[in-house]
């Protein structure tokens, strides 16, 4: 079995299934061409093992699709929806960036849209 994710006309995924090929190229979760095969060991463009680590696999289509997702055809990505207005798409990953790197401390951070800056997270 593989994941597939259904997109619809607009190229938005609507779900995604552990399915296997046959079931998507006979048409019985619908017509093949809505279904798009993707990895779950896929982020930014590279392949990671069951360890977590980064390995040799395959990369495919940028990132493991999910719901609300958008498959990009001209760079056979799929691209999570912008977290905010300020961030922008790296082209490599398909992953969205903050104006501001996140902070390298072991402190965890969440984004303040209004201020443009990370705000650590209260202990």
């Amino acid at each position: 079995m593989a994941h597939f994710a259904e997109i619809d006309v607009n190229n938005l995924v609507t779900r995604v299934l552990a399915i296997d090929q046959e079931n998507v190229d006979t048409g019985r979760w619908g017509t093949p061409s809505t279904w798009i095969k993707t990895s779950y060991n896929t982020r930014g463009g590279k392949h990671y093992g069951q360890d977590g680590l980064e390995d040799s696999g395959v990369a495919l289509r940028k990132n493991y699709a999910g719901e609300g997702y958008t498959y990009d055809e001209i760079r056979d990505a799929f691209i999570s929806p912008k977290p905010y207005t300020s961030w922008t798409l790296d082209d490599a990953t398909c992953q969205w960036e903050a104006p501001v790197v996140y902070p390298s401390d072991d402190k965890i951070y969440t984004w303040n849209e209004t201020d443009g800056a990370w705000d650590a997270v209260p202990e």
